[in-house]
């Protein structure tokens, strides 16, 4: 039986005109409602949309619910104007942190700006909208750089399923959607590769550089990445492209790489502040990188499967099928079949080998999945499975050949244990569908292509959703879960709200969290704070004052104490008595001023290991003794449990067990207030499961406490100023020595006195202060981001090429 073959088809010529100048909108809304549908379908099937009674499982994983939703909901307060602070600082995490890093790294997509129409209690809600419609936008935006690349006169809707493929690649719906800053990496990709395509055409001078700074500002690690890919893309297009000379490649180059830089330095405000807060973050997890199995490797382009590790390669029986024809289709170029079938091995070899898996990361190994890259070659693949297919569907001399190449994938996967009872049913179904929605393109008339369509779109429906739904319940299964917006979140703001009195004093949500960003989710001006950019000289000071953490340092808890809550002003805190309990709001006695004069001269303090003493020595009195677990507290003094690294729980008495999570390096358990002695016995004694010989008790004498703070008082400030990022302070008379701050000595923070010439603040145990001259009445600190004014020179000179890109191309 003769093989049916599509006739070699020429080199494609767009055709001005109204007909065909935009080929795309179509396909492209096609694409992001396949998106849509299969997103939103699976999460509801599944349970964990944040809709209607289907819920079952929280969609808050990881650092979705940690870190996204609480940055977002504060990013809302920043919009309706109730956030304590602005865009370049932030009064509500641990005590006073830069915030335009975090902005640059968690909210830089314009998609995050559409919080502020949702009604604050429904924050995970916006989240959910923002991330599928970042899904969607990838789609369409795939769909338009395929038909840019090779327009096609018919059959323009496959181009609107390839684009669905691509968002709906593993890589987005089981990594990406509870990361949603990566998403942004994920439209960036297509629209890099079309700024390549302009630059190859000598076309849009001034849009070009403008994506590429949308797409760095949007998140800089994963623009990357797609830069990378984007720049593979334009050197093989120019390889396949014969018409195009030596001279005519060179300028392609040279357009491209100016584009690339105007944009990059047009976004350096934001790439500065970030890259500066990175270097003064506090180190995160270092780990060598692994390349996983190959069977591993191979099961990953299968519906069906979940894992951390390996890079996340499902497209969709579709897209695979037409990228492995590419290779045996006859009617494309051979220059071209075998260039992209062969930048789709490099590509995918590169992932396995570690200098190029460093080059990929930015020259860092990544702290979590090692395989971020993955939607480049998800990109790579989609675009080669269009190429096959604009130049005439692929017959079944070529289908059989890449459904061969693709069953060969599936043999080798077999030996991975990733394989769920899902994928070989799921791809059994979807290889023949995929091959007869294909050949039917090949019968022509409305109805074979209408039930083509039918069939290649529910393919990946299909396909795709039950690995969203398949990974949700992974999910939810393997990482910690934080709940959605209820009434304990609802009863914890109110109680939070009642006490505000900022800036006389600080109010805390407590110390046992619904994040590890509580302050920003439900108010106040806490300790606990969770980011990539977590201050070193932050995490340095909460440890040494007793303060817990877990992500390895990175995720500072409230650490509920009478003293520090005295030295950094926290007038009251929201406490849950045990797991399930009830909140109620505790007011403090006496707090000292945020501003606080302290004695100079002599040697400069350090803390030492003990917590208790650090305390005492940042408050300038001895207001705690000592003991072991055995000997107990005397009567009348308050409890504190020293266990850093236990894990498991802590008892006083026959009272209820307190959880503990210590265990260096990747977590530490705060300092644990167990309430008042009664003396000795059995009633005031702790027990620890397991035990644990290394714990200390520290008993606080609340007397000689409230003594202390009231010297702080009385020779601190006598008026505290705060605006959004910067405090002013006036001194009594007579004020030497040291004002120190209650606040960290993050970078960035620049102090006068009386109204003098500005210098860098000083540091006094890990907090701001400034040395006084005698006489002394007044002190002021303003916040300058690292990085900004050079970001902002740099960005400023990147703007001023734009006028002379246009000049010139008016010119021309």
């Amino acid at each position: 039986m003769p093989t049916l073959e599509a006739a070699p088809a020429p080199p494609v010529t767009p055709v001005r005109g109204p007909a065909v100048r935009r080929p795309w909108p179509r396909p492209a809304a096609l694409s992001a409602l396949i998106t849509l549908i299969s997103v939103c379908g699976a999460d509801a099937v599944a349970g964990v949309v944040p809709l209607g009674p289907l819920r079952r499982h929280t969609r808050s994983i990881n650092d979705l619910g940690n870190q996204f939703v609480p940055f977002h909901a504060h990013l809302w307060d920043l919009l309706h104007g109730r956030a304590e602070g602005d865009l370049l600082f932030n009064w509500q995490s641990g005590y006073g942190t830069s915030f335009l890093p975090d902005l640059g790294t968690y909210l830089g997509s314009p998609f995050a700006l559409l919080v502020g129409v949702f009604p604050r209690d429904r924050i995970d809600l916006a989240v959910y909208v923002i991330t599928v419609l970042k899904m969607a936008a990838a789609a369409a935006a795939m769909t338009v750089l395929l038909l840019a690349l090779r327009p096609a006169a018919r059959h323009r809707w496959v181009a609107g399923v390839l684009g669905a493929s691509y968002a709906l690649c593993g890589w987005s719906v089981l990594e990406s959607v509870y990361n949603p800053m990566w998403l942004d990496g994920l439209i960036a990709f297509p629209l890099l590769c079309l700024v390549g395509h302009w630059a190859r055409l000598g076309r849009r001078p001034v849009l070009g550089p403008l994506v590429v700074a949308l797409a760095w500002i949007a998140n800089f690690y994963t623009a990357y990445m797609a830069t990378i890919g984007a720049g593979l893309v334009l050197l093989l297009l120019l390889y396949v492209d014969r018409g195009a000379g030596a001279r005519a490649r060179i300028r392609a180059v040279l357009t491209a790489g100016r584009t690339v830089a105007i944009g990059v330095a047009l976004s350096a405000p934001v790439l500065f502040t970030v890259y500066l807060g990175t270097r003064h973050a506090h180190p995160g997890w270092v780990r060598e990188f692994a390349p996983v199995s190959w069977p591993d490797y191979l099961a990953r382009t299968l519906p069906g499967t979940y894992s951390f590790s390996s890079p996340a390669l499902f497209l969709g029986t579709g897209a695979l099928l037409l990228a492995c024809s590419l290779g045996f289709h006859r009617a494309v170029p051979r220059r071209e079949r075998y260039a992209w079938s062969g930048l789709v091995l490099a590509v995918a070899l590169s992932f396995q080998w570690k200098p190029a898996h460093l080059a990929w990361h930015a020259f860092v190994t990544p702290n979590g999945s090692p395989y971020r890259q993955t939607f480049v070659l998800c990109g790579i693949l989609v675009i080669a499975a269009w190429i096959s297919f604009s130049y005439g569907p692929p017959g079944r001399r070529a289908l059989l050949c890449g459904g061969g190449v693709l069953a060969l994938i599936a043999g080798c996967a077999a030996f991975s244990e990733l394989i769920s009872a899902w994928t070989y049913p799921l791809f059994a179904a979807g290889l023949p569908t995929a091959a007869g929605s294909l050949l039917l393109v090949h019968r022509g008339g409305r109805g074979p292509a209408v039930l083509a369509l039918l069939l290649l779109a529910g393919g990946q429906i299909a396909q795709a959703g039950v690995t969203v739904a398949y990974g949700d319940q992974q999910r939810a299964a393997r990482m910690d879960g934080y709940p959605a917006w209820g009434a304990e979140h609802t009863e914890r703001a109110a109680l939070e709200a009642s006490a505000a009195d900022w800036p006389a004093r600080r109010t805390d949500p407590g110390q046992r969290q619904i994040t590890n960003n509580d302050p920003l989710l439900l108010g106040g001006e806490g300790g606990a704070y969770y980011s990539s950019l977590t201050p070193e000289v932050l995490t340095r000071t909460m440890t040494a004052l007793g303060g817990g953490w877990s992500s390895r340092g990175r995720a500072l808890q409230s650490l509920d104490n009478p003293v520090t809550d005295a030295v950094f002003g926290v007038g009251a805190r929201v406490r849950v008595a045990g797991k399930g309990g009830v909140p109620s709001l505790v007011r403090a006695g006496a707090t000292a001023p945020l501003v606080t004069v302290r004695a100079g001269g002599g040697p400069e303090p350090v803390y030492g290991s003990n917590p208790f003493r650090n305390q005492e020595l940042l408050l300038g009195a001895r207001v705690y003794t000592t003991r072991t677990l055995a000997q107990g507290c005397p009567a009348g003094t308050d409890i504190f449990l020293w266990a850093p690294e236990h894990f498991g729980s802590a008892r006083l008495g026959d009272g209820p067990a307190v959880e503990m999570r210590g265990g260096a390096p990747s977590r530490r358990a705060p300092l644990i207030p167990f309430g008042t002695s009664a003396g000795p016995g059995a009633a005031s004694r702790i027990t620890l499961s397991p035990a644990d010989r290394r714990a200390e008790l520290g008993c606080l004498d609340r007397g000689a406490l409230g003594r202390a703070v009231e010297r702080l008082r009385v020779g601190g400030a006598s008026e505290v100023a705060v605006s959004s990022h910067s405090i002013r302070a006036e001194l009594p008379a007579g004020a030497r020595g040291l004002a120190v701050f209650a606040m960290p000595r993050i970078a960035g923070w620049v102090c006068r006195v009386d109204g003098g010439a500005a210098s860098p603040a000083g540091e006094y145990l890990g907090l701001v202060a400034v040395s006084l001259p005698d006489g002394a009445r007044g002190v002021s600190c303003g916040f300058r981001v690292p990085g900004l004014r050079v970001g902002g020179l740099v960005g400023a000179l990147g703007a001023l090429t734009l006028p002379l890109l246009a000049a010139r191309t008016r010119r021309r």
